[in-house]
């Protein structure tokens, strides 16, 4: 299992992942997006960018990547970065399939990704990125899954997945919505011939959102890697657009309210892989600061006063435009 090499490692970054989902393509909802990236957005403009990020966080102890079919050209930019660098053989990568990327480059399209998770869509994006990225895929997920996916109870999908793992390939899943640990605790009941299909987890959790955690120790518990996404809440959590209270305590240890957010998550003990979804490689370097955050009793009092009903916080993450 791929994963064992992020067990294994010692840098204190290692539990800490870069994923791919703001710099793949020109279009996203994270706030602070035009700041970020100014005007230019073209692909090579991306590509470069993509790179230099991937640089850094090699560099400084990441390695776990994280992209998706959906997130534009991300698997393609990840993929000729690992091509020029054919020394590095110690990261894990993992994509995503389930969502087809709509936008044709565009900021302003009416739909951005379309989402289907049946077997047609999982034949079609597993070629697609084969292509890209070979044996140097480590890890497939599928994106997105709620209580009532498809994916849940296809029995010839999960055949099919089943295949893959056989032939060395780690299956996983994403969730998303409001009810991710009903959907987590329907994906741990996923067998095929007696045997759990999924070894991997990514779910949204942040100092905001915090409805799957119970289901994510029970996933630990079970034996999948758990994958933290959205951590900064695509911005909500970071400056300037941070809560008063994170501010706060991020006065206190003298570092990010991107470090603090992190480092909330990073003391669960069932976060394997928390991401940075990091657009530039100063907040990717503040970001890696989070193992490095003590938060003490009362700041983590102050800290659990951020919690939203779920309903609300994901009804507002639907709201959020795409910049």
């Amino acid at each position: 299992m791929p994963f064992a090499r992020l067990a294994s490692a010692t840098t204190p970054t290692c539990h800490i992942g870069l994923g791919l989902a703001a710099v793949g393509r020109p279009g996203y909802i994270n706030l602070g997006r035009d700041r970020d990236l100014g005007e230019n957005r073209s692909a090579e403009a991306l590509r470069t960018r993509t790179h230099d990020l991937l640089d850094a966080a090699y560099a400084q102890g990441v390695r776990y990547f994280d992209v998706a079919r959906s997130y534009g050209r991300s698997e393609e930019f990840l993929a000729d970065w690992l091509h020029a660098r054919p020394d590095i053989d110690d990261v894990v990568v993992g994509s995503k399939w389930g969502y087809t990327y709509t936008a044709g480059w565009s900021t302003d399209a009416d739909r951005h990704e379309v989402k289907d998770h049946g077997l047609a869509t999982y034949e079609r994006q597993r070629a697609e990125t084969d292509a890209l990225l070979g044996d140097r895929l480590d890890l497939y997920q599928i994106h997105s899954v709620t209580p009532d996916s498809p994916a849940l109870t296809d029995k010839e999908l999960h055949a099919r997945l089943a295949e893959s793992a056989a032939q060395g390939l780690t299956v996983g899943f994403s969730t998303s919505g409001p009810a991710q640990a009903d959907a987590i605790r329907a994906a741990l009941e996923v067998t095929v011939d007696g045997e759990p299909l999924f070894r991997t987890v990514q779910s949204t959790y942040n100092a905001l959102e915090t409805s799957a955690g119970a289901a994510l120790a029970e996933a630990h518990d079970a034996g999948l890697t758990v994958i933290v996404k959205e951590g900064m809440a695509n911005g909500r959590l970071a400056a300037p657009d941070a809560p008063d209270v994170l501010k706060a305590v991020a006065e206190e240890t003298s570092l990010g309210c991107d470090a603090v957010a992190l480092a909330l998550i990073l003391r669960r003990p069932w976060a394997g892989v928390v991401l940075s979804g990091a657009a530039t490689v100063t907040q990717l370097g503040s970001n890696l600061h989070a193992p490095a955050v003590d938060l003490d009793a009362d700041q983590l009092t102050r800290l659990a006063t951020l919690v939203e009903d779920p309903r609300a916080y994901w009804e507002r993450r639907g709201e959020l435009p795409w910049h």
